[in-house]
C-alpha cells in the first residue's frame, strides 16, 4: 500500500486547500527539513488539515476514501501474501505511523485480526486537536506496542515494511521483507 494518510488529507483537502494548507505550514515543513522529525511534521499536517473535525466524520470521510481508492493503492503481490498469511492462519496485525482512524476502513477490508496506529487526540467534543494520545508509531515504538498490546514475549513470524521506520520490526521477525513487493495495482 502506498502512503494512504498524506494521500487522505490531500483527497479530503481538494486541490486549493491541500495548496493553501501546505502554504500555511511551511514553518513545519522548514522544521522538518533540519530536523527530519516524522512526529512533528504529521502533528501538524493533522492540526491543519483535520483539526475540528469531528471523529465520526473523519471515520466516513476514511471509508469513502478507501473506497475511492483501494484498487490503486493496494499492490497485488502484497494482498496475495496476505491472504497466504491467512490461509495459513496466520493472526495477521497491520502495524503502521499512520493515524489507526485513517486505516481502520483498509485494515476491516483486508480481514485484519489486529490494528495500530498513532492515536489522535480528541477533544471533549470528539473533535480532533492536531495532537496525539501516542507516540508516533514508527521505529522502535512499533515494537513497544506490539510487546503492548500482545506481551513482552511477542514474536513475529513474519514482519513486511517500506520505510525505516519499519526496520526494527523487520529485525525481530522469522520472515523479514523490506520493499519486496513491486507488483503495480
Amino acid at each position: 500500500i502506498r502512503d494512504s494518510f498524506t494521500a487522505l488529507l490531500r483527497w479530503r483537502a481538494g486541490p486549493g486547500a491541500w495548496a493553501l494548507g501546505l502554504v500555511r505550514m511551511a514553518p513545519a515543513l522548514a522544521a522538518y527539513a533540519r530536523d527530519r522529525d516524522r512526529g512533528r511534521i504529521k502533528a501538524a499536517s493533522v492540526k491543519e488539515f483535520l483539526g475540528g473535525v469531528s471523529h465520526a466524520r473523519l471515520e466516513a470521510d476514511a471509508e469513502r476514501f478507501a473506497d475511492a481508492v483501494w484498487s490503486k493503492f493496494m499492490r497485488p503481490d502484497a494482498l496475495k501474501v496476505w491472504n497466504d498469511w491467512g490461509a495459513r492462519g496466520a493472526h495477521r496485525v497491520i502495524v503502521t505511523a499512520s493515524p489507526d482512524t485513517t486505516v481502520a476502513p483498509f485494515a476491516r477490508r483486508l480481514g485484519a485480526e489486529g490494528l495500530i496506529g498513532t492515536h489522535l487526540a480528541l477533544d471533549p467534543e470528539d473533535r480532533i486537536t492536531g495532537a496525539f494520545n501516542t507516540p508516533n508509531c514508527r521505529g522502535e515504538e512499533k515494537m513497544r506496542r506490539l510487546r503492548a498490546v500482545y506481551g513482552e514475549d511477542v514474536h513475529l513470524t513474519a514482519a513486511y515494511g517500506d520505510t525505516s521506520g519499519d526496520t526494527e520490526m523487520i529485525a525481530a521477525a522469522d520472515e523479514k521483507g523490506f520493499r519486496v513487493f513491486t507488483g503495480r495495482p
